[in-house]
């Protein structure tokens, strides 16, 4: 599958200087979409994953979709304020700015194995602090998985340590 050629490309945004990988392009094209999916999902199978993990908000997208694939429940990986019961969160730094995300402090329970699922993986500050949000409530983070990777950010870097794929490579 030619996924790249489903990704449309938007100079300057959300800030001048920045191209934005737009994927809304390549999930509303059910072949890609689906094909996307099964790789990514075919890549954690054995892993014995309890739990993906979704950053707000196309991790949603990806991430919902992967754990029904492999069986595993799905965590959301919330903005401040968007959950209605206690919480845990961690701030951290992106490309472009700081952000703070948040779980429900039962999300992820002692022992379970994680699988992180994302639509992007740019700076890495999104995944290491959903990692560390991840780890400090007694998970395993055994997987980061993504649609897209920007390799001159090297996110990578970032997340040594940790067993990171992506599909596709800008």
């Amino acid at each position: 599958m030619d996924y790249k050629s489903k990704i449309r490309t938007i100079p300057d945004f959300p800030k001048e200087g920045i191209l934005f990988r737009d994927i809304t392009t390549l999930i509303k094209d059910k072949e890609a979409y689906s094909a996307l999916i099964s790789q990514i999902a075919d890549s954690l199978r054995g892993l014995n994953i309890d739990i993906v993990i979704g950053p707000e908000a196309r991790g949603f997208v990806m991430g919902s979709a992967v754990a029904y694939a492999v069986g595993a429940g799905f965590v959301m990986a919330r903005k401040p304020g968007k959950l209605p019961w206690k919480t845990k969160h961690i701030e951290y730094g992106l490309e472009y700015g700081a952000d703070v995300l948040e779980v429900h402090e039962d999300a992820i329970l002692p022992g379970q194995r994680i699988a992180l699922v994302d639509d992007l993986l740019a700076t890495g500050g999104t995944a290491r602090a959903t990692a560390q949000l991840c780890e400090e409530m007694g998970g395993e983070m055994v997987a980061m998985r993504f649609a897209i990777e920007l390799l001159e950010l090297n996110g990578r870097d970032l997340l040594t340590g940790y067993d990171v794929e992506s599909v596709i490579q800008f």
